[in-house]
């Protein structure tokens, strides 16, 4: 002991003594241990995915950082994850560095998580307990504390998964993945849109539509770096749950007129094919078309797992990119050899079927928010997306006024029924376009399928095969829906696919971003008055155009005579 040092032994006594003070002393340590437990010490710092260069250095490090980066490597909180690599906690891995991981944008649906639950649980995914809540009022998403439950109780269901927001995409890639979200089939219903505008009034409004677009594009983008979230969430922190599930329901009715219009869309290619390779002496009539391919699209529905679409996109895609490589040689072709045809500037009597169709065209906000969290610095997002977006304006433009200019008056509502019906290439092309929406169609339903089951079944079907069938006939339900929707719209599609627009796609893209960022972002008065001008401007245009055009269905003119209707040969069912 040192000098100082207090001993009892040193004390007159202190043998006799010498329990009641070591009494005292043991009760000294037991409060002092009890003290020490309750220190202030901050969360640590989650580890990274991979390890540092440091790290790696010292023995065995490059072992540690071979095995965090397989499939059984530990996470951050020492537990192997199944089948992925582990994200920091509370961050959701966006990898889209190849084609088929495309798919995983679709599997995030604007913004939501859409994975199915027939997977096998993480160790850091459970069933959390308890009633439907307010989910932006309660304390269910908070890390577990001292007072969280041990045990579930038997009610269960699936814990939403914690958000995140980081990628290791390029910009580069970023552009290519919304090159690829944009350029679908809307732009074949372009040329006979031009026909309902008129051509000056069509270049001036698509352009218009484009900036629009835009601009509200990057209003939500700034909404979601700021708030976080999905598309839904951010109205549900800023409006609440009912402004959440106004936007849900938004993005599902938007793609089922989508499903819709691309069944209307492959059922007509399809007739057409059928009757010129019978040269007329055969053809299915549209209606049955349509339920050949709900038949198709219901086994389709059953699928869980995004990732085995992954091999009908690729060849839809190729399929696309030739069909339009085509149709384009061949409407140069035509100008070459006709001049341009019967065009008018300003079609008074149709325009605002023009403005649906436009809207539909550009209709790829559910995309927006997965490719910019795929991104490495979403922050650049907005430049990314000012690239491509003047790149599909120039594709649509120049689609559209070719095909009006080579066809005129004459513009088909599928400009490829304008293409010379009794040559081969130009059957194969229409069948390889048709195969091709036909396959992208699944992939399109998925997003609706999984939103609206989500909000529906609180509880996972993966343990109860009960739950399971009753997703199931709900999934048969949607894709017959689509089917019945289809098959009211089929007999004017250039009018259905302008109400799919005008009623479907315009609150998601002029109401909806304006309106969150007027509660999140907008401090300024110019902004807020810009954000509520651009609020009445989408009601308006919705309202007005959507009666306009559900107006002009019942006056509608009929058809031009087809390539069969002309022979006088056709016979069918």
């Amino acid at each position: 002991l040192g000098e100082d040092e207090f001993s009892s032994l040193k004390l007159q006594g202190g043998d006799v003594t010498r329990g009641i003070y070591k009494w005292t002393e043991q009760a000294e340590a037991r409060a002092k241990y009890n003290r020490s437990k309750s220190f202030d010490l901050g969360r640590p710092e989650p580890e990274a995915e991979v390890l540092d260069i440091n790290s790696i250095k010292v023995p065995g490090g490059f072992r540690r950082n071979h095995l965090r980066r397989n499939v059984q490597s530990p996470g951050p909180h020492g537990h192997p994850e199944d089948g992925h690599a582990s994200p920091a906690p509370g961050q959701q891995r966006l990898f889209t560095s190849s084609f088929l991981e495309f798919l995983t944008i679709y599997g995030h649906f604007a913004g939501e998580e859409l994975e199915e639950d027939d997977e096998d649980l993480g160790p850091n995914e459970y069933f959390s307990s308890g009633e439907d809540t307010d989910e932006y009022n309660s304390d269910d998403e908070r890390e577990p504390m001292e007072d969280s439950a041990l045990l579930t109780p038997s009610r269960r269901r699936r814990k939403r998964k914690v958000r995140g927001g980081t990628g290791n995409n390029s910009p580069m890639n970023a552009a290519l993945l919304l090159l690829k979200s944009f350029v679908g089939t809307g732009v074949l219903f372009l040329p006979r849109a031009y026909l309902n505008g008129g051509m000056l009034f069509s270049n001036l409004i698509l352009f218009g539509v484009a900036a629009l677009s835009y601009y509200c594009f990057v209003l939500l983008v700034q909404t979601q770096l700021k708030v976080g979230g999905s598309f839904g969430d951010l109205g549900g922190a800023l409006y609440g749950k009912h402004m959440r599930t106004l936007i849900l329901a938004s993005i599902v009715i938007s793609q089922i007129g989508f499903v819709a219009a691309y069944t209307v869309f492959t059922a007509a290619n399809l007739q057409a094919f059928v009757r010129a390779v019978s040269d007329c002496k055969s053809s299915i009539s549209i209606q049955w078309l349509i339920l050949i391919q709900m038949l198709i699209f219901l086994p389709f529905a059953l699928l869980r797992d995004i990732g085995k679409l992954a091999f009908t996109a690729l060849v839809a895609d190729a399929f696309i990119l030739i069909g339009l490589a085509y149709l384009l040689y061949y409407d140069i072709l035509t100008l070459n050899a006709n001049g341009i045809s019967d065009i008018i500037m300003f079609n008074k009597k149709d325009w605002t079927l023009f403005i649906g169709t436009a809207i539909f065209t550009f209709e790829g906000i559910g995309l927006i928010i997965p490719v910019q969290e795929s991104m490495r610095h979403p922050q650049k997002f907005p430049r990314v997306l000012l690239i491509v977006m003047i790149i599909i304006t120039v594709l649509f433009i120049g689609m559209g006024a070719i095909s009006y200019a080579a066809y005129g008056s004459h513009t088909e509502t599928v400009v490829l029924l304008n293409l010379p019906q009794d040559n081969k290439m130009v059957n194969g092309v229409q069948f390889l376009y048709s195969v091709a929406i036909l396959l992208s169609t699944p992939l399109q339903i998925f997003p609706a399928i999984r939103i609206a089951e989500t909000e529906l079944f609180t509880r996972s079907g993966k343990y109860n095969p009960w739950v399971k069938w009753q997703k199931n006939v709900f999934r048969f339900f949607v894709v017959m829906l689509c089917a019945a929707i289809a098959w009211l719209g089929a007999d004017h599609l250039d009018k259905f696919v302008a109400l799919v627009g005008n009623f479907a796609c315009i609150p998601l893209v002029f109401i909806y971003p304006p309106m969150l960022h007027y509660k999140a972002i907008a401090r300024t008065k110019f902004w807020k008055v810009a954000d509520i001008l651009l609020c009445i401007f989408g009601f308006i245009a919705m309202a007005y155009a959507t009666t306009l055009t559900a107006m002009s269905w019942a006056t509608a003119e009929p058809k031009h005579p087809g390539y069969c209707d002309e022979k006088g040969t056709m016979v069918g069912f």
